[in-house]
């Protein structure tokens, strides 16, 4: 019998995966960037810019009106009610919680401290990815998930002296507010499309966001306020807080979730990176070394093998 050929691969679909992977990284840097920028925003505890309240709020109002103009432009279809749950979830992370959460910490910590701290995020998005949609991980992604965790307190606890500091806590939450949303974002992006997902959260937050962004800014002296607290600010309105879901939501359509989460493993250090020109931060080789372990330990826990439950 003569052997059949093998199947060769889509040119098409090895298209979509490539186009798919480059809009992940997009998003990624993106995201990465987000960390010195909203330092730059909210300045530290000697010299403060912008409250943290008001750039968790200014950011979500002003991508949220940006955001009403493109559904309004696109002719997006309303969720429905059964999915106003899994929006208002998405919601209390995005919007919220780890906005407001960084911006607290960044006015005590370093943004090269919350990188590393931060870097546990991937590995914290597949933990709760596990519990919600019913999956069974192995003993190796659980052992690789509390040794991220305990890098992440090491780390924390060395740059404090040997405890660990406010600061860590809101990151930390920070990083748990993040998990959540994420899963219940890409939840609703399997039905809805990637784009529309963000901009909906946006649009239905804009009655909470836009009240406190104008009350916060009443409160606020912006005459006192840097022209380079401002650039941070606009950044992350306009990418931290919208486009870059716009990039990071399409990549994971066009080249798998699996495939794309792998560029997260990046994030740490493009933020380490970034805030050395951005800021004037400096590297030591033990925030490398920590950075390093915990990517390792995401890129390992990533690569267990996980069941899902009947």
């Amino acid at each position: 019998m003569q052997a059949q050929p093998l199947p060769m691969p889509s040119p098409a679909l090895d298209r979509h995966e490539a186009r798919g992977l480059w809009l992940g990284l997009l998003g990624v840097a993106i995201f990465a960037v987000t960390t010195p920028m909203t330092r730059l925003a909210v300045g530290d505890a000697a010299a403060p810019q912008l409250s943290p309240l008001f750039v968790t709020a200014g950011r979500a109002a002003l991508a949220g009106l940006l955001s009403a103009l493109y559904l309004g432009f696109t002719r997006a279809p309303r969720p429905q009610r059964a999915q106003w749950r899994d929006f208002a979830i998405t919601a209390a992370g995005v919007v919220v919680g780890f906005p407001l959460l960084l911006a607290l910490a960044l006015r005590e910590v370093p943004a090269v401290h919350a990188a590393v701290v931060t870097g546990v995020l991937p590995l914290g998005t597949a933990v709760v990815g596990a519990l919600v949609l019913r999956q069974r991980p192995g003993a190796g992604f659980w052992l690789c998930a509390l040794a991220g965790c305990a890098l992440v307190l090491g780390y924390a606890a060395w740059q404090g002296g040997g405890a660990l500091v406010p600061a860590d806590a809101w990151l930390l939450a920070a990083v748990a507010s993040a998990s959540v949303s994420y899963v219940y974002g890409a939840r609703l992006s399997i039905v809805l499309r990637p784009e529309h997902v963000i901009c909906w959260v946006l649009v239905g937050t804009l009655p909470l966001s836009l009240p406190v962004a104008l009350w916060a800014a009443s409160n606020t002296d912006f005459a006192a306020v840097r022209p380079g607290a401002w650039l941070g600010f606009g950044y992350v309105a306009l990418f931290s807080m919208w486009l870059g879901f716009f990039a990071w939501y399409r990549g994971l359509a066009l080249g798998g979730t699996l495939r794309v989460s792998q560029v997260q493993l990046l994030q740490p250090f493009l933020s380490l990176l970034a805030a050395v020109p951005l800021l004037g931060e400096t590297l030591d080789l033990p925030t490398v070394a920590f950075a390093l372990a915990v990517i390792a330990t995401v890129f390992i826990g990533k690569r267990m093998p996980v069941r899902v439950r009947a």
